[in-house]
């Protein structure tokens, strides 16, 4: 698996360095530097830990997409510590931040990124009958326990794993 190289790792503290002092600007305030971790898994591009003053960052995803990380997923991140710091524990894709992200950063505030996450996220395929569908590692490892049970929403049949 692909992890980000030192030399990227301060590009993004660099990054998450000129959003606040951009925000500490605007605002006419300071804001404390994050704690930085490189440990998020998952889906996830990155999460804020607001009460512990952390950022968390998906390496497999940064070291695939520098751009969109350095552009979209940091100032996303620090948007949320932002509105912490000024506004408390508020919803978190809620006005607030909505408008740090397009007033200060400059930025459409979207909540999801688009990033590709086949690397991290692999998925298995199951049919019904009347098409394919993509089911993700946890509801796969559940239907094999025995657990759980899905069925298809058009069709109704039960979801088998797809044999080519």
């Amino acid at each position: 698996m692909s992890q980000p190289s030192d030399t990227l790792r301060q590009q993004v503290r660099d990054r998450i360095d000129q959003c606040l002092a951009l925000a500490g600007q605007r605002l006419g305030r300071d804001f404390p530097a994050p704690r930085v971790r490189f440990d998020q898994r998952g889906r996830i591009a990155g999460s804020a830990w607001l009460e512990r003053g952390e950022l968390r960052f998906n390496p497999v995803l940064l070291a695939d997409n520098e751009s969109d990380f350095l552009t979209e997923i940091v100032p996303h991140e620090v948007a949320h510590l932002v509105v912490f710091h000024c506004h408390g524990k508020v919803r978190p894709h809620g006005a607030e931040w909505q408008a740090v992200m397009r007033d200060i950063f400059g930025l459409e505030p979207r909540t999801r990124h688009r990033l590709n996450t086949a690397k991290v996220a692999p998925t298995f395929s199951y049919d019904c009958g009347c098409r394919l569908h993509r089911l993700s590692l946890r509801r796969h490892n559940s239907i094999r326990r025995g657990k759980q049970r899905y069925q298809c929403l058009h069709c109704g049949r039960l979801l088998k794993p797809h044999t080519p």
